[in-house]
């Protein structure tokens, strides 16, 4: 479908009619935003559903991220993290490394350990599982968010164990919930074009159906602004909806933009703000069975974060402390945020600050 079949006035103001309602928007509407110049009229659509679900509150949460290996498996193209074995920047940390990095950036109000990195074939399923017990064993009282549904999705091929069966030793170890990663783009279309490795589309949905069933409940997100095309978006989104309506275990939905690693990479400009900000939007819109939408600071900046509190963002993600994985590939963003500058971020675009746990109960409101 093109704009230019349409009127456009006519065809926005049967999408507000449905917003209104409380109607589910379609593939066609969602192309039809995106196709759409009317950026301001999207955003104050999403703001609409936004404040129907969370009222003026965005929550943020004081968390750490840890990165126990960044050694790979695999050669996803927009991936800048990863190593070989034995590569230069190549790193393997124990639970005793790990817990000494920790207690040097740890205070004690943070709630949350958040591990990404990589499907490290050199080392066995049990040390993935040691790395949860002891983290868990030191801090009893840190939410364990770890392991993307592709992790998962490796752990199952090295140890032959299921999926569930994978997800339950990691819970009995210490795991809570699964973060969002992964997911890149779900159609095999760019999966193969962008060389992503790891899960394919429909093992990413069954690893967190998987979760879901087992009473957890997960994240999810979409890594844009490469090769794929709108649809592709859009039917990423549909896809996330559909499981969501089958199991209800989805807690946030996390547009990530792509970065650019340098100037000689294949890839060489950040995705423009305005794509950022309309794909918050459509997405706050596509995903409305979803509790939440997350402006991830990493990626698209503190003063576009801050913007997108009025166009469908409910979440500003967390401290973080030191993230490696998008400043790898070339974010200009600061690597953390302290709890002030979160908390001014918010109530500067007029909004409520609440503090929250992983699974979004209040701690404090600001």
């Amino acid at each position: 479908m093109s704009i230019t079949t349409v009127d456009p006035i006519k065809r926005m103001a049967e999408i507000a009619d449905k917003v209104e309602n409380g109607e589910r928007l379609s593939m066609e509407d969602g192309l039809f935003l995106y196709e759409s110049d009317d950026l301001l009229t999207i955003g104050q659509l999403a703001n609409k559903v936004n404040t129907r679900l969370n009222g003026n509150k965005v929550y943020f949460v004081q968390n750490m991220s840890l990165y126990f290996t960044n050694v790979c498996e695999e050669h996803c193209s927009f991936c800048h993290f990863r190593r070989d074995e034995g590569q230069e920047g190549a790193y393997t940390l124990t639970p005793d490394q790990m817990l000494d990095y920790i207690a040097e950036n740890f205070n004690p109000e943070i709630k949350e350990f958040h591990i990404s990195q990589g499907h490290n074939p050199h080392l066995p399923f049990e040390y993935y599982v040691d790395c949860i017990r002891r983290l868990k064993q030191a801090y009893p009282d840190v939410t364990i968010k770890a392991h993307t549904a592709a992790e998962i999705e490796f752990f199952s091929r090295i140890s032959s164990l299921s999926y569930r069966d994978v997800l339950k030793a990691l819970m009995d170890a210490g795991l809570s919930t699964l973060p969002g990663g992964g997911a890149e783009i779900l159609t095999e279309r760019y999966r193969s074009k962008m060389k992503v490795e790891k899960a394919s589309t429909e093992e990413w949905l069954d690893v967190h159906r998987q979760a879901h069933l087992l009473g957890m409940k997960t994240h999810a997100t979409m890594l844009y602004g490469s090769i794929e095309t709108k649809e592709e978006r859009i039917r990423h989104m549909m896809l996330l909806r559909e499981l969501q309506d089958e199991t209800g275990g989805f807690l946030v939905f996390i547009p990530n933009s792509v970065q650019p690693a340098s100037k000689n990479a294949s890839l060489k400009r950040f995705v423009p703000a305005w794509d950022e900000l309309k794909t918050m939007a459509i997405s706050r819109l596509m995903l409305d069975n979803f509790p939440h939408i997350k402006a991830y600071f990493i990626n698209i900046g503190t003063k576009l974060t801050q913007l997108s509190f009025t166009f469908g963002a409910s979440d500003a993600h967390g401290t973080i402390v030191k993230e490696k994985i998008s400043h790898a590939a070339g974010a200009l963003s600061p690597e953390g945020l302290t709890r002030d500058e979160i908390v001014w971020l918010i109530q500067g675009a007029g909004r409520v600050a609440v503090e929250r746990d992983t699974f979004y109960n209040e701690i404090k409101v600001y």
